[in-house]
């Protein structure tokens, strides 16, 4: 199954991210990586690592951040995984997240987890 990792400034914004999306998908293999190694707002290369290699499996991970460093952040981690199945998402993070392991639970594939992420940034709130 896909494995989500979500990527944030803050620890508390990335588990709850997590912990939404969980209760609509709790079998999907899901990870924080939030905030500095001591807890303060920041991003963690260690932090995304071992989120990585805690959920990875051979259907790979899809990674969500929210901005900036985050995505740096991120990027640098990739450069040592090029042997993995590993993608960032560029999509809203809290309803790419739901919508992504919803589909994850499905066992879809990596490419249709990614595509129904994507499709959050359309989503219309109202």
């Amino acid at each position: 199954m896909v494995g989500i990792v979500i990527v944030s400034h803050s620890q508390k914004l990335a588990e709850g991210v997590v912990d939404l999306a969980s209760l609509m998908a709790p079998e999907t293999p899901m990870r924080a990586a939030g905030g500095m190694d001591d807890g303060g707002f920041g991003t963690s290369f260690e932090k995304i690592n071992n989120a990585i290699d805690e959920i990875y499996s051979d259907d790979g991970v899809i990674i969500l951040m929210d901005m900036g460093s985050a995505v740096m952040t991120t990027e640098m981690v990739l450069e040592t995984m090029e042997d993995r199945k590993v993608k960032m998402v560029d999509c809203p993070v809290v309803e790419g997240a739901v919508a992504a392991a919803v589909v994850a639970a499905g066992n879809a594939s990596m490419e249709d987890v990614i595509q129904v992420a994507e499709a959050a940034k359309t989503t219309a709130k109202f």
